[in-house]
């Protein structure tokens, strides 16, 4: 989890939320509920619990940026200057309140929609933690818990429209194989957005002696395994598409998108330059952007024309 530059808005409680990659962070949950919901029911979700998901889904991802914004100040006065926290435009207390509202927000939203959804929530925060506080000091290998926390968003969110049966409903199945496949994309595809952005701030990390990949091993390596995770990420969009029985809206998006992320992440191996790899950062979130707004005009067209032709 890195911090961002490029957005617009001068307020910095809402710079806090990365406004420039909210694109993904929306499209996330609110792809995830559509799609859990049309394999269970072959229709819509309800209109509130699909708009609470989304809500909690958003408080939940942004709540980690928060948070990693408040344990790297020290990093970020090297990297970014001028995030909200490393230029004291808010404190570091005033950041941990902000991410525990967060939290907050996304706790209620997770435990009124499923419990089950509600554990996924602590696991998921509970991984992101160790990353943020402890681990990125303390390994190269801390992009790990970051990939894992961000795949667990979309089954907390699978969870509260098609329930395990572990806690609340009782259909035999933990998780189908699409929702499988989508924590693997994100899980893995995470792995090589994360460290994109590492890439960027290896001098920062490198003073302050954080041990990540990039300060570990170089650039130039760092960048070839960022073109493996992003390839594991599109593949598995193919595999939730396959496995889920979507439609040409989904797969010409998720192949151009796809394509384009992968052309992308090579010209970072053939550019292996800190300032590529947080352009490639940035791509990453318009392509997960792109690829979830297929999934979902893609559902919404299919339940749309099976609703339609059964009234006929």
């Amino acid at each position: 989890m890195v911090s961002t530059t490029g957005s617009k808005t001068r307020n910095p409680y809402l710079e806090l939320l990365r406004p420039e990659i909210a694109d993904m962070d929306f499209a996330l949950p609110a792809a995830s509920a559509l799609l859990a919901s049309y394999l269970a029911t072959s229709g819509f979700p309800p209109l509130i619990p699909f708009i609470i998901a989304v809500i909690g889904g958003y408080a939940a991802i942004t709540s980690s940026y928060v948070y990693n914004d408040c344990c790297d100040v020290d990093i970020d006065q090297i990297n970014l200057p001028d995030r909200p926290l490393a230029s004291a435009q808010v404190s570091q207390k005033q950041g941990l309140t902000y991410a525990f509202v967060l939290f907050l927000i996304a706790g209620a939203a997770a435990f009124y929609l499923n419990p089950e959804s509600f554990l996924v929530l602590v696991i998921a925060v509970l991984t992101i933690s160790i990353y943020s506080k402890m681990a990125k000091r303390l390994t190269f290998l801390s992009f790990v818990p970051v990939g894992i926390a961000y795949g667990l968003v979309p089954v907390g969110i699978w969870l509260a429209f098609d329930p395990a049966g572990i806690l609340r409903g009782s259909d035999g199945v933990i998780l189908p194989l699409p929702g499988i496949f989508f924590f693997i994309m994100m899980c893995v595809a995470d792995w090589g957005f994360t460290l994109s952005g590492v890439s960027r701030d290896v001098e920062g990390d490198r003073a302050k002696g954080a041990p990540t990949f990039p300060v570990t091993f170089g650039v130039p390596a760092t960048s070839k395994f960022v073109f493996a995770c992003w390839l594991v990420g599109v593949l598995s969009s193919f595999a939730i598409g396959i496995t889920a029985g979507l439609g040409p809206i989904f797969f010409t998006g998720a192949i151009l998108s796809g394509l384009w992320m992968l052309s992308q992440a090579f010209d970072f191996v053939k550019n292996p330059l800190p300032e590529r790899g947080g352009r490639l950062f940035l791509q990453g979130s318009r392509y997960r952007g792109f690829m979830f707004g297929s999934l979902i005009v893609d559902v919404v067209l299919s339940i749309m024309f099976t609703s339609y032709a059964g009234i006929l």
